[in-house]
């Protein structure tokens, strides 16, 4: 039988989930709420900080932070994810190392902009996997930012509120990510993936295929520990690319450039950077089109780029691929997110979703020896609503 997730949560009731935490924790109701969806990215991976394209969707899984301001500067937080409570005495001036750093460095990041606010308690609740490429992160960078800015009575443009969140996780947490996560947070728009230029910010609502068809997330249940500094290797990696190339972006490079990199290494990274975002734009070309047939080989090529070029896919993931390829029902499969573990995303019919994870599951298990997880996600307007420009 296939490992499925439990069903989710809407946001009532994990805001009232919120509620109960931060009673039980800190004694009285959060004066301020907010929640923020993940993601899926239909096609797009490894583009966004190289001021590529990108075409992601929020979906129905959510990070909900409640946040009451104290006179002090003592910081509180606790999780529904992690046991025990975390208590500063004020903001460190750098990462602890710790699942509570994304907080603090949002929060530092406010003080640097805003000034002074004091110290504050803060309580988080989730129904949004972690470690599943699913942008958990980027939904709990938005959602206490969101938060905070309600607690201190203060607005900000959801804009900055992507880029504030940007810098918490590159200079405080040490990810070297894009923008791609914060601005599907904060715009996504239920029906619709965003295309999105992540140099400009700039970004469209494209409609997704209807009802006869869905989004399956299978999760292959591995965590590899080299993602995070792998990840980082390949953007320093498309950095040096872009020094070579005398380009601010990658974005400004086409295939008939790669001849000018001196490293094979680098040029397959171009490669699958400069190719991948020409699949953003015959898939979204595809959509307007409601071709979602067309989809499928963008997926599959997509896949293909990710594994051989950038080299970011893992045995794990390349099976469900290949297993998800051998089913009729399925449009298209690939993997996503940063990689080395994590989901493959399949788009599918609809129908027959029951008999895709049971033939997906019963392939792994015969390879692994354990059966994926899956979600059946749908889109959803992000944590500023569908038209929160």
């Amino acid at each position: 039988m296939a490992v499925r997730a439990p069903s989710v949560s809407a946001r009532p009731q994990l805001a009232e989930r919120l509620r109960s935490a931060f009673l039980k924790g800190f004694g009285g109701p959060p004066p301020a709420v907010a929640i923020a969806p993940g993601r899926i990215n239909v096609i797009g991976e490894h583009t966004d900080y190289s001021g590529g394209l990108a075409l992601p969707a929020a979906i129905d899984r959510y990070v909900a932070v409640g946040v009451r301001p104290r006179r002090d500067g003592e910081v509180n937080i606790s999780s529904d994810r992690f046991s025990g409570r975390v208590t500063l005495a004020g903001l460190p001036p750098a990462r602890r190392g710790h699942w509570s750093d994304r907080v603090v460095g949002v929060a530092r990041e406010l003080t640097c902009a805003l000034g002074e606010r004091g110290g504050f308690d803060a309580a988080i609740v989730s129904d949004l996997p972690v470690g599943a490429g699913l942008s958990s992160s980027g939904a709990l960078e938005v959602a206490t930012a969101m938060a905070l800015l309600a607690a201190w009575r203060t607005e900000m443009p959801g804009r900055e509120i992507a880029l504030l969140c940007q810098r918490a996780e590159n200079g405080f947490v040490g990810a070297r990510t894009g923008i791609m996560d914060e601005i599907a947070a904060l715009y996504g728009r239920a029906g619709n993936a965003l295309a999105l230029d992540c140099r400009s910010l700039e970004w469209e609502a494209v409609p997704l295929p209807g009802s006869r068809f869905a989004w399956l997330l299978a999760d292959t249940r591995v965590k590899h520990d080299l993602a995070a500094a792998a990840y980082n290797e390949r953007r320093q990696e498309c950095e040096r690319a872009q020094q070579l190339m005398g380009v601010a972006d990658l974005r400004d490079v086409t295939l008939q450039d790669l001849g000018r990199l001196p490293e094979p290494r680098l040029r397959r990274r171009v490669r699958h950077v400069v190719s991948e975002n020409g699949r953003v734009r015959q898939a979204v070309d595809a959509l307007r089109r409601r071709d979602a047939a067309a989809l499928g080989p963008l997926l599959q090529a997509s896949h293909v780029s990710l594994k051989d070029d950038f080299e970011v896919s893992s045995t794990e993931l390349d099976r469900l691929v290949e297993l998800a390829s051998q089913i009729s029902t399925v449009v298209g499969a690939r993997m996503m997110g940063g990689g080395f573990g994590g989901c493959v995303l399949l788009l599918a019919h609809r129908d027959g979703l029951d008999q895709v994870e049971e033939q997906l599951s019963q392939g792994y298990v015969q390879t692994f020896q354990r059966r994926p997880e899956f979600y059946r996600v749908r889109t959803v307007d992000g944590a500023l609503g569908g038209d929160g420009r």
